[in-house]
């Protein structure tokens, strides 16, 4: 495990963007060789796909044979709904730079069989040839896309149950309305990620603190399903503003 502390969200997604390059560019992907790249929403990575995006249009990158895996999506919300994943990533990333549609591989939270979706989803990662480099972040409480305190550390993508209080905290992203809040989701598994060759996770704000904590200074414990990475062999870079 590798902890890089910066001094502030601006210098974490300059620093993050720039890895993120180098892995593309040094792993010279081709269309018999793709570079797989795991994916986040949320406003952490936000700055990351801004400095992204601007090494596409300056002619330092191109995502021309990269395929995507994005973390999580909402079950219920369809693609274009403001609130999806689909929408998110769409809007502040791939819209802007030249991937191809059908490399971007998010979980669809409208499908008639989610169960058939999330195994369709890991077996996709394995076609794939696994994932390179899977970006991720936190939460306050430590969780990895929608994988809450108390999830399996060796679980895999599934359907899932968000928490009452995941379901009350989204609730100011749809207008303070509960009944609009979607209470299940589709996700990647903690044994998932750790499945990628290489992760760097992006934390960023005091919230964040805490489960910073628990990730690198106490044990392995599934209540913090971040602290999983303290176990992992591959190559692990955290980033923490100051």
């Amino acid at each position: 495990m590798r902890l890089l502390i910066l001094e502030d969200p601006e210098e974490v997604a300059v620093w993050a963007a720039k890895y993120v390059m180098k892995k593309i560019t040094d792993f010279k992907p081709s269309e018999s060789r793709y570079f797989v790249l795991g994916l986040p929403t949320g406003s952490t990575p936000l700055g990351m796909y801004k400095r992204l995006i601007e090494f596409y249009h300056d002619g330092k990158l191109s995502f021309r044979y990269v395929k995507t895996f994005n973390m999580d999506e909402y079950l219920g919300l369809s693609h274009d709904h403001p609130q999806s994943y689909h929408y998110y990533m769409y809007h502040n990333f791939f819209k802007h730079i030249d991937i191809d549609p059908k490399n971007v591989h998010i979980l669809n939270g409208i499908t008639d069989d989610p169960e058939a979706e999330c195994e369709m989803f890991e077996m996709e990662i394995k076609k794939a040839g696994g994932i390179h480099l899977f970006v991720g972040g936190i939460g306050p409480d430590g969780h990895i896309a929608f994988n809450e305190p108390g999830s399996s550390l060796a679980s895999r993508t599934r359907v899932k149950t968000l928490a009452k209080e995941t379901v009350v905290a989204n609730a100011r992203f749809f207008g303070d309305n509960l009944s609009q809040v979607p209470e299940r989701c589709l996700t990647v598994g903690v044994g998932t990620v750790m499945d990628a060759n290489e992760v760097m996770i992006l934390v960023t704000g005091t919230s964040k603190a805490l489960a910073l904590q628990k990730a690198i200074e106490e044990g392995v414990n599934h209540m913090w399903t971040v602290s999983a990475f303290q176990v992992s062999y591959f190559y692990f870079n955290g980033l923490i503003t100051s």
